[in-house]
């Protein structure tokens, strides 16, 4: 277990989120590697040609500010001590990938869902993760 340096740990605020947290915390125990908390803001306003973006670009870095603020919080209340905190924007899949190259990740944490009928067909998040990462990566069973 000592192979892993810097683990990625993939928050998404829900709920749940402090499972995966929790998995990523004891993956850093073990392996005594630094933790990375990765939130990622996917905002798409809903008149991306209107008037002004101004109001746009104000409701997005409300986001930002707010998703930092509890991710902040959940990692405190988790134990992730010495945690870099990281928010970005954008689109997740290529958000996740491009932190985890930037930050040499070699293990990603991250939550999977249960899916049944037709979400079987769908491309979810850790599936792209999955067969895009550079890394090692944890699937999180979300109960």
């Amino acid at each position: 277990m000592d192979d892993y340096r810097k683990i990625l740990v993939l928050l998404d605020l829900s709920e749940r989120s402090a499972q995966v947290a929790t998995a990523g915390r004891r993956m850093a125990e073990l392996s005594n590697a630094s933790v990375v908390a990765l939130h990622v803001v996917e905002y798409v306003p809903v008149e991306p040609l209107g008037e002004s973006l101004m109001p746009s670009l104000q409701i997005k870095e409300e986001l930002i500010k707010r998703s930092r603020e509890k991710l902040e919080d959940l990692v405190r209340r988790v134990g992730l001590e010495r945690t870099v905190c990281r928010v970005e924007a954008g689109a997740t899949k290529a958000e996740i990938l491009r932190v985890a190259e930037q930050e040499r990740a070699d293990l990603i944490v991250l939550g999977s869902r249960e899916r049944h009928g037709l979400a079987i067909l769908v491309n979810f998040t850790e599936d792209t993760v999955l067969h895009a990462a550079h890394c090692d990566l944890l699937a999180v069973r979300l109960k």
